[in-house]
């Protein structure tokens, strides 16, 4: 008699084949699997709100504790004041909205000829051109460039005695101009040096999100008879309104946060007061002036919230007029 070694099972042990697993075990794989489905996409989330909180809805809440505050390192006690500080601000503090006409007047100096100037440099990249590898590559130095020695170059550029800018102008029979003086000069002075540091970068956006439009429509609209420029603005413009909704929103918020072009422009001349009459003083200079310099912890913790506030007003008209604009083409 032949001994089958495959079904051969010791005294006292037994077996179970593929799908006739104990019932128990089945139950608790089968609850694992459903908690695993349940939770793990939470988990995998988790860490990103951890962070949140602690970097971002902490600080937004402290703030808005300590605006309310007469909280100051000269003070030992702290007094709770209410509204005090934005009733101050608003109505009170021709310095602040001085701060916030300048910002919102560099704003638009730099802003919105940055987009327009990437918007056509990425087009000019998007087409074969002779060395274009190259031109790519260098669209993108500036944004590796220290800041520090941006503004230290662009100091030089529109010094207002031996300044390159002023010599071109004396070429043309323009006097000088003293770049830090006067309130305009020192906008477009302080717009230059945010342009050639960020057109590129949102050049390179651009570009990305331009080589993702299929080409079969750009040869659809050739054969039609369609130029070049009609193609830009009827195919590549609409194609791009996310990606411009996009990028009008972070120049947006880097815009009405703008520090440092403005405080290395002094070139040690002013500080946080922004020349000699705050010509070009920003609200972020404003709030460190406030809280390093006056010690008013609590002042400029409104001030931080008021800035909160008008970065998302700001926001939210530029992503509907760039939504309506980008709609309409």
């Amino acid at each position: 008699m032949s001994l089958d070694l495959d079904t051969a099972v010791p005294p006292g042990r037994h077996t179970h084949r593929a799908g006739h697993e104990p019932a128990p075990r089945r139950a608790r794989r089968t609850s694992l699997t459903r908690l695993d489905l349940r939770y793990s996409p939470y988990l995998y989330v988790l860490p990103f709100f951890v962070l949140f909180a602690i970097f971002g809805a902490y600080p937004i809440v402290y703030t808005a504790w300590i605006a309310l505050t007469d909280r100051s390192p000269m003070n030992a006690t702290i007094s709770f004041v209410g509204p005090d500080n934005f009733v101050e601000l608003i109505t009170n503090d021709p310095q602040f909205w001085n701060a916030v006409y300048n910002t919102l007047g560099m704003f638009v100096f730099a802003t919105v000829p940055q987009l327009l100037l990437a918007l056509l440099l990425a087009n000019a990249l998007n087409r074969r051109i002779p060395g274009l590898t190259f031109f790519r590559m260098a669209i993108a130095m500036p944004i590796i460039t220290s800041t520090a020695v941006v503004a230290l170059v662009f100091s030089v550029i529109y010094g207002r005695d031996f300044g390159l800018v002023n010599w071109g102008l004396d070429l043309l029979g323009v006097g000088p101009v003293d770049w830090r003086a006067s309130r305009l000069a020192s906008w477009f002075a302080i717009s230059t040096m945010v342009d050639w540091r960020w057109v590129g970068y949102n050049a390179l956006i651009y570009l990305a999100a331009m080589q993702s439009i299929s080409k079969d429509m750009y040869e659809a609209a050739s054969l039609d008879g369609a130029s070049r420029t009609r193609q830009f603005w009827s195919i590549t413009i609409p194609q791009l309104r996310p990606t411009i909704i996009f990028t009008v929103i972070i120049s947006t918020i880097g815009g009405l946060q703008l520090f440092t072009e403005p405080l290395l422009f002094t070139s040690g001349s002013g500080g946080l007061s922004g020349g000699t009459e705050g010509q070009f003083q920003t609200i972020t200079m404003y709030l460190l002036d406030v809280m390093n310099n006056r010690f008013r912890w609590g002042y400029a913790g409104a001030v931080s919230l008021v800035l909160f506030i008008l970065i998302a007003l700001f926001s939210l008209i530029n992503y509907l007029l760039a939504r309506r604009i980008s709609s309409d083409r």
